[in-house]
């Protein structure tokens, strides 16, 4: 009976040891973009020599639109707990539905993100229907 008790007590103390580990690290956890510098630093990573001008973060925080000086636009996901990025071409397929903007890169691995922009959906809509690359 001891003996059990001992294996319980020991069981339980490595999964409270490595749920504390994997917290330490920041393991999993909630991935969001929570700010324009955050945003701005992923563009980056996603994409080198990206520089927004413009950037538009989905309400959830799940993704983000950019758009550069040169009028280049990215659009930035959640990919798992990274984050992938795709240059949008003329030949993207966007939807405008109220405050709500669907965005689909024509690669299937990427799929399309439905980005929640509030008031500058429409805004960032008409930005995709004039892309001239």
């Amino acid at each position: 009976m001891t003996a059990e008790l001992l294996k319980l007590g020991g069981s339980i103390a490595a999964i409270l040891f490595i749920a504390w580990f994997a917290r330490f690290l920041r393991l999993g956890g909630d991935v969001r973009i929570r700010s324009e510098e955050q945003a701005r630093e992923i563009a980056n990573e996603t994409c080198c020599g990206f520089d927004p001008v413009e950037i538009a973060i989905d309400k959830a925080g799940i993704a983000a639109l950019l758009r550069d000086a040169e009028g280049r636009h990215l659009l930035v996901r959640r990919h798992g707990v990274q984050w992938a990025g795709r240059l949008l071409d003329r030949h993207n397929d966007s939807r405008l539905d109220k405050n709500f903007l669907t965005v689909g890169t024509g690669e299937k691995t990427f799929g399309s993100v439905t980005l929640n922009l509030g008031s500058q959906a429409s805004h960032w809509a008409a930005g995709l229907r004039n892309l001239k690359i």
